[in-house]
């Protein structure tokens, strides 16, 4: 989740140049003022009242839990501030993603869920395709992450895809990215908004280069891995995780919490 995936990060990213350090939650970004976002490991935590606006995390670290404290994080995310200096929403989510393949403790097998039948451009996951199966992974867990978590009113969201490698990933990255895609069609088949939340290094190894007739291409990306808020305001000119992608916000950690600079 992105709280322990910057920690994981900051050593990568430093090695590599990127991030040079200073800052403070005080000298953020400039007006309108940075973001929060929170899951599981601020469970009990006292938040700061009234962030200019907050992205809550669904899951408990992997892609099939819930996170114990949702309900009480998203009632204090709704105290957020009016986004309208910023171009986030008031109050977005984030999910864990995941590829464990057959290994897993749930695996598809065919290209059905929960009653529905899934338009599945890999085939059909009934006959073994590996791709079609990690396909339907994806929109097997969004579904849940939407209907079994205790969101209401899914579809009113930004839903971002926690891309790390702390999660289990396939070797495969044409599968991994099969499961994002599945994600993605699940929650635009319910109206909802989706972006895509990673580094440029941990995308590189999980999912790679994305094609340009991908799902994933153009959407709205969120990078972690900044040290500090002016770090975090420059790698808004960083690129996009996939073609014709945008980044939308970057983030930073200070005094032990995550914030989000709102990228243009």
């Amino acid at each position: 989740m992105p709280n322990s995936l910057t920690r994981i990060v900051l050593a990568i990213v430093v090695t590599l140049g990127l991030v040079s350090m200073g800052g403070s939650p005080a000298s953020a970004a400039t007006s309108p003022g940075p973001g929060i976002d929170v899951s599981w490991p601020q469970c009990g935590k006292v938040l700061p009242k009234q962030p200019m606006f907050a992205i809550v995390g669904v899951n408990n670290g992997l892609a099939n839990t819930t996170n114990p404290c949702l309900a009480s994080q998203l009632a204090w995310a709704k105290t957020a501030k009016s986004p309208a200096a910023t171009s986030q929403p008031r109050v977005a989510l984030y999910v864990n993603t995941a590829n464990p393949g057959r290994q897993g403790s749930w695996w598809p097998t065919s290209n059905t869920y929960n009653g529905v039948k899934v338009t599945n451009p890999y085939g059909n996951c009934a006959l073994g395709s590996f791709k079609a199966c990690s396909y339907m992974y994806g929109w097997a867990k969004a579904s849940d992450d939407a209907r079994r978590r205790g969101v209401s009113n899914p579809q009113s969201y930004l839903w971002w895809l926690d891309v790390e490698t702390e999660n289990t990933w396939q070797t495969d990255k044409a599968a991994n990215v099969a499961v994002l895609e599945g994600m993605t069609a699940y929650f635009k088949r319910i109206g909802a908004r989706v972006g895509l939340y990673s580094t440029g290094y941990q995308w590189a190894q999980i999912a790679g280069t994305v094609k340009s007739t991908s799902p994933l291409a153009g959407l709205p990306s969120w990078l972690a891995g900044a040290a500090s808020a002016s770090r975090a305001k420059s790698n808004c000119a960083l690129p996009g995780l996939t073609p014709r992608s945008r980044v939308s916000m970057t983030q930073y950690i200070s005094g032990g919490l995550d914030y989000n600079y709102s990228c243009g």
